[in-house]
C-alpha cells in the first residue's frame, strides 16, 4: 500500500491561461484531499505574472495510513486541457490551453541508492506568496541529479535540512519512475507517455467550461457538473476508473 505521492502540475500551451489553468488543478487537487483528510503538503511552486503556477509540487499522504494514495491519484497523470473563456480575453473567445500533471508514488531509500557525488545542492532564501520572505536564512532547497539532469526544489520547510531530506524524497521517487520505465521502453519515450508534449491534441481529459462538461477521453465517460468537480468533487472519476479496470 502506497499511502503518499508526489504531484507536480505544469502549465503546457496557452500561455497565462495554462498557468491559472495549472493552479486550478492544484488547487482541485487540495480540495479533494482536504474532503477525504489526506495531508496536502506544497512543496514548491513558481508564479507565472497573474500569479497562476508555471511549475507545481506537492506531497499528499495518509495521516491514517489506511488509504491507498497511488491508487487513487495515479490515473490523474496525462495532459489536461481546459476549453473556457479567459479572464483576460476582452472579445469573449473560447480559448483551449493545457497543463500537464504526474504522479508519483513514494519511495523508500533503501530502494534507490543516490550517491551524493552525484549532487550539485544549492540554497537560497524561501519566498512565500505574495513575495514575503518565509524566513530570513537560505533554507530552499535546489537538487541536481547531474546524470539524469533532473532539478528538485524545496521551500516549503523551515530548515535546509527538512527541504533537503523533502527534496530527496521527490528525487528518489523520480529516480525510481525513470528506472521501472528504462525497463520496458526508451528514455526518450518514458516522459510522452506520461505527460506528453504538452501539446493540445495529447489529452487525456478536457474540462469544457462554456457546456459545464468533463470529459475523461481514456474510458470516454462525460459528467455535467464540471464546478462540482473543480472544487474537489473528484469521486465519480474515481469510481468510474474502478469500474472500468
Amino acid at each position: 500500500m502506497i499511502n503518499k505521492v508526489i504531484l507536480e502540475i505544469r502549465a503546457g500551451v496557452g500561455g497565462e491561461e495554462a498557468a491559472i489553468f495549472a493552479k486550478d488543478l492544484a488547487n482541485m487537487y487540495e480540495r479533494f484531499s482536504t474532503k477525504h483528510n489526506f495531508k496536502f503538503v506544497v512543496v514548491d511552486y513558481n508564479f507565472s505574472s497573474l500569479r497562476g503556477y508555471k511549475s507545481f509540487t506537492a506531497e499528499i499522504s495518509d495521516p491514517k495510513n489506511s488509504t491507498n494514495l497511488y491508487e487513487i491519484f495515479k490515473n490523474e497523470s496525462g495532459i489536461h486541457r481546459v476549453q473556457r473563456v479567459p479572464e483576460t480575453e476582452k472579445s469573449g473567445r473560447i480559448h483551449t490551453s493545457t497543463a500537464s500533471v504526474v504522479v508519483l508514488p513514494e519511495i523508500e531509500p533503501k530502494e534507490i541508492n543516490i550517491n551524493p557525488n552525484d549532487l550539485e545542492i544549492t540554497f537560497s532564501r524561501a519566498g512565500g506568496p505574495g513575495g514575503q520572505n518565509v524566513n530570513k536564512v537560505e533554507t530552499a532547497v535546489r537538487l541536481l541529479h547531474k546524470p539524469t539532469g533532473i532539478v528538485v526544489s524545496c521551500r516549503v520547510e523551515r530548515s535546509q535540512h527538512a527541504n533537503k531530506e523533502k527534496a530527496l524524497e521527490i528525487l528518489r521517487a523520480k529516480l525510481y519512475n525513470l528506472e521501472q520505465q528504462k525497463t520496458s521502453e526508451n528514455i526518450t519515450e518514458m516522459r510522452r507517455q506520461q505527460i506528453g508534449s504538452a501539446d493540445r491534441s495529447e489529452k487525456i481529459r478536457t474540462y469544457n467550461f462554456p457546456q459545464n462538461r468533463v470529459t475523461d477521453h481514456r474510458i470516454n465517460k462525460k459528467w455535467n457538473n464540471l464546478e462540482e468537480i473543480m472544487r474537489g468533487d473528484l469521486d465519480p472519476i474515481i469510481k468510474a476508473f474502478k469500474k472500468s479496470a
